[in-house]
């Protein structure tokens, strides 16, 4: 590789906010001596982000590259594998269009993943920058809009305990990715209306079960610009369900195939109990507060995952058949 590193950023109609990103890009410092560039990923925007990322190409007097690729399948994952293609760099930092990182977050993210070689993967320390300030009631399911606040120190993350930490922010080890995660996994990132995530959480799994370490370096820091539609109560709860609809295949994904079986009775009991027991204590708050009923449907989506992804796999088996 010719390249110290790469900042990967996929957009999808990002035309309005991907010039805060390179700006806060283009004022980095203390990387003068780092030879590396940035990769634009459109998937499929229908706005003028092409058009915006050649005018930036035209007027370019930086000493580091900006490439514009296009990704022609749609879904975050299928973009964050273009970029990991088309890379020139082992180390690639990935932000999303509405990531703002630190003037020192290349710096730290070079030197943290120099120094730690069994590092497949880091996690920034996000914080939210919010249109409007969140409600005192919704901060409890606050970290559920990619926002990562773990301390003051580094620390290995314990999927188990901890689950995975979001892409946004994201430094990975080109090997430890291509080597791991499918082409196609079966996550693929939101599509349309559609809320089903957690395409980042899925390549970390594969990431990690490769023996590759995942950390999260508080170093590393990013502003994610969260808009107010992102905290009304319809929003949070579609994000609630997609997180549990998609938790029977994480799941899944950690553990040896001899234990998936007796796992699947242990948990869906334990989920079926964790439901009533909740239902019972909190139901009369359901329709006034809006934790409570996140939570309710996490539980439930979370009982049905295993039926409605059986049910996703036998679609989309169909679904190659007619396209």
């Amino acid at each position: 590789m010719s390249f110290d590193l790469t900042v990967a950023i996929p957009t999808y109609n990002g035309e309005s906010r991907l010039p805060k990103v390179i700006e806060h890009l283009q004022k980095q410092q203390g990387i003068e001596n780092l030879n590396w560039e940035i990769l634009v990923v459109d998937n499929n925007s229908i706005d003028s982000t092409a058009q915006l990322v050649k005018n930036y190409q035209t007027n370019w007097n930086q000493p580091y590259l900006l490439k514009y690729l296009s990704e022609s399948q749609q879904g975050a994952a299928f973009a964050r594998a273009k970029a990991i293609q088309e890379a020139q760099s082992e180390i690639i930092c990935f932000l999303d269009d509405d990531n703002l990182p630190a003037q020192n977050w290349i710096l730290e993210a070079y030197k943290f993943a120099v120094n730690n070689p069994q590092s497949g993967a880091i996690a920034s320390r996000i914080k939210g920058d919010f249109e409007v300030n969140p409600p005192e009631n919704i901060k409890p399911i606050i970290f559920y809009l990619a926002i990562t606040e773990r301390g003051e120190n580094p620390h290995l993350f314990q999927p188990r305990k901890q689950g995975f930490p979001p892409t946004a922010g994201l430094v990975v080890r080109r090997q430890a990715w291509q080597d791991n995660v499918p082409k196609k996994p079966f996550f693929i990132g939101r599509i349309g209306s559609s809320m089903l995530g957690s395409e980042d959480a899925e390549a970390l799994c594969y990431i990690q079960k490769a023996g590759w370490e995942i950390w999260y370096n508080p170093a590393m820091q990013i502003e994610h610009l969260i808009p107010a539609s992102r905290l009304e109560r319809n929003y949070l709860i579609s994000l609630m369900q997609s997180v549990g609809l998609t938790r029977h295949h994480l799941r899944m994904l950690i553990l040896p195939n001899w234990q998936r079986p007796f796992a699947f009775f242990t948990y869906l009991i334990n989920d079926i109990r964790k439901f009533v027991l909740y239902y019972i204590r909190y139901h009369s708050l359901i329709n006034s507060d809006t934790v409570t009923a996140c939570e309710m449907e996490r539980l439930r989506a979370t009982i049905i995952s295993p039926f409605y992804l059986e049910t996703l796999k036998i679609r989309r088996f169909f679904q190659k058949f007619i396209t």
